[in-house]
């Protein structure tokens, strides 16, 4: 494997690493509907951030023209994992396990940052069994926007790692959102799967990879 201890990668979780989108939308609208929220955009992709804690705010204060109370994130987090048991397991994107391992075997610095709340997005990875440990995981619970979850994947990281800094900063994912958080944050962007590929294709100064195991063979 190609000398990468330097390198820190960031994944995206829903749609990169796991096969669990549409699924954890309905979850998501569920969830507040089981919160008293009655009115909800369902128009997620046009969304300011495309993250659990702003969904909820938005639409908490589109309904009830206040802000909500500082303990519903936690119940919204609890009744999204109660919604996501009623569904089938989230399915692993295939390769994304031996991925994970490849890099964990090999002591390359990775971490996670997901927009959903910790909990589910501890369930997909187990569900998938794809390995995490949660000092490795950046989530919305702690920052709404994208850039702000990113920049907290690089912090656990260097704190996991024990490093002061990384040479490399690669951020991986399948969404627009995670190309745009890239550029905005200055650091290099992989993206991955068929849903944006003509749009990554033509992006010179990001590399694309049509799935997982492309761009696994492409650190060996």
């Amino acid at each position: 494997m190609k000398d990468l201890h330097s390198t820190l990668f960031i994944f995206d979780i829903d749609g990169t690493l796991t096969d669990s989108v549409p699924m954890y939308l309905m979850a998501v609208t569920q969830a507040m509907l089981k919160l008293g929220i009655q009115n909800i955009d369902t128009d997620y992709n046009n969304y300011k951030h495309h993250t659990d804690s702003y969904a909820l705010r938005y639409n908490y204060e589109r309904n009830f023209l206040e802000q909500h109370p500082a303990d519903l994130l936690e119940q919204f987090e609890q009744e999204i994992v109660s919604q996501m048991e009623l569904f089938n397991s989230s399915k692993e994107i295939l390769g994304a396990k031996v991925l994970i391992e490849l890099l964990r075997k090999s002591n390359v610095p990775f971490s996670f940052a997901t927009g959903a709340l910790p909990k589910p997005a501890i369930m997909k990875l187990e569900d998938c069994g794809i390995w995490y440990d949660e000092a490795l995981l950046a989530t919305s619970k702690t920052h709404e926007s994208r850039e702000g979850f990113v920049m907290d994947a690089i912090d656990r990281a260097k704190r996991y790692y024990k490093k002061d800094h990384f040479e490399h900063i690669v951020s991986i994912g399948d969404g627009l959102w995670d190309m745009i958080t890239a550029q905005n944050l200055k650091i290099d962007f992989v993206g991955i799967g068929e849903k944006h590929a003509s749009h990554f294709k033509n992006i010179s100064t990001i590399k694309y990879y049509p799935n997982i195991t492309t761009f696994t063979k492409s650190l060996i």
